[in-house]
């Protein structure tokens, strides 16, 4: 956790979703340095509440359970849903029917700011030898990256139509330390990860805005340059990582699809049909 806060705005009450996944359970107790009230949601068991928080669990394909989830909510961090490359059903339920619920309920409930844990998955097509920013088109790996192209021209939907704003993250891979050569490029310490987060809900204006959650990588896809308005600042680095990270991993397989694209191995994940 930060020793100091990455920014002395606070919220009446903040919403996280997703809160116990992997960077659910990572973004929990940072969280409430930003807000009176944490209210934290997932689908099955979170234990008991800790000081200042409130536990309200839901399901993101019930919309009744999703509204009442958002009421009196000041800004909802979303981190809900499918995670990996699963069959269509699970991200049917969970990343398409769940988003539009979860604006659906933000837009009853008046809720004007949300931070949508995307991924860098919906351009994981893009080649490992090319720079993507945030305006190209999308190249989706798999039904995972496609629901999440999906949730981002959703938050597009809301934010023209009912004003609002919405800052997709396409995260990279949020880790302790980066576990191969590929997340020398992908990586996002914990630490970024809440100043990222923080940015996104902070920032003054944001409309419908697209960034890519990586830290300060010495090694770099993704291009940020349309995102500076989000004032996000990455101080981490997995350069720190890279001498051991390059002795665990001397070669790479030049003609294998996971290090020729940058979604890796979710490119030879092979999208399954309904089930």
């Amino acid at each position: 956790m930060l020793s100091t806060p990455a920014s002395p705005i606070r919220f009446p009450r903040l919403l996280l979703t997703g809160a116990g996944g992997n960077l659910g359970k990572e973004l929990r107790p940072r969280l409430k340095a930003y807000c009176d009230v944490l209210r934290v949601s997932h689908r099955r068991d979170l234990g008991p509440a800790s000081a200042g928080e409130e536990i309200q669990l839901a399901s993101l394909e019930d919309k009744d359970q999703m509204l009442a989830l958002l009421d009196g909510v000041s800004a909802v961090v979303h981190m809900g849903g499918v995670s990996t490359e699963q069959p269509w059903d699970p991200i049917l339920a969970g990343n398409i029917v769940g988003m539009v619920n979860l604006y659906e309920a933000a837009r009853i409930q008046g809720v004007q700011r949300i931070v949508f844990a995307s991924s860098n998955h919906v351009t994981g097509f893009y080649r490992q030898d090319e720079v993507v920013n945030t305006r190209m088109s999308p190249k989706p790996d798999g039904f995972y990256g496609l629901s999440k192209a999906f949730g981002e021209d959703l938050a597009q939907l809301y934010w023209d139509r009912w004003g609002i704003e919405t800052v997709s993250l396409r995260i990279g891979s949020s880790y302790a330390e980066p576990k191969d050569r590929r997340m020398l490029a992908t990586w996002l310490s914990f630490d970024d990860l809440e100043r990222l987060v923080v940015a996104a809900l902070t920032a003054p204006i944001v409309g419908h805005s697209i960034v890519y959650g990586m830290s300060d990588n010495q090694t770099t896809w993704w291009d940020n340059t349309h995102a500076k308005h989000i004032g996000y600042r990455p101080l981490d680095s997995s350069d720190v990582f890279r001498t051991a990270v390059e002795a665990r991993q001397q070669t790479v397989d030049a003609k294998d699809p996971a290090t020729i694209y940058q979604g890796g191995a979710f490119v030879k994940a092979a999208p399954h049909g309904p089930g």
